[in-house]
């Protein structure tokens, strides 16, 4: 999860809301991402979805069971969409998002048992860490934003 913060920070540097993501498999990281929505000007530029790309590019696959996705904000419906398509195993998030989250904030996509592919989910690692620095990211934004219509 350190290195998914460490992604984080990256996002947050180049402007992007900071969340980072990281795919390992077998004790090794295959992939690591941030968001990019505002560079790449795509919605779907999100770091899981970056990061489950990389994998897949990497593995010469789509089919990642067996791997671990670590994320430091709770997936939304696409990312976590994304993830059991791609046959993730597991999924760990820092922080819960009470406005997208779907891994049990807003949705739980996860336990949805008509899907095909279960994956495991924790949820809570680095908590901390993670929303103090999304919230640092948003107050700067919103402080920024004061100081703009000033």
């Amino acid at each position: 999860m350190r290195y998914a913060l460490d992604e984080a920070r990256l996002a947050a540097a180049a402007g992007e809301a900071p969340i980072g993501a990281i795919l390992v498999v077998a004790g090794a990281v295959i992939a690591r991402a941030h968001n990019r929505r505002e560079v790449w000007q795509d919605p779907t530029a999100h770091a899981e979805l970056i990061a489950i790309r990389e994998a897949s590019a990497h593995l010469r696959t789509w089919r990642l069971g067996g791997s671990t996705l670590y994320v430091t904000m709770e997936p939304c419906a696409m990312c976590i969409g994304a993830a059991i398509l791609a046959r993730v195993e597991r999924v760990v998030f820092g922080a819960r998002d009470p406005k997208g989250g779907a891994c049990g904030s807003v949705l739980n996509i996860p336990e949805e048992r008509r899907l095909n592919h279960r994956l495991d989910v924790v949820g809570g690692v680095l908590e901390e860490e993670s929303r103090a620095l999304l919230q640092g990211f948003f107050k700067g934004l919103r402080e920024k934003t004061k100081a703009d219509f000033r």
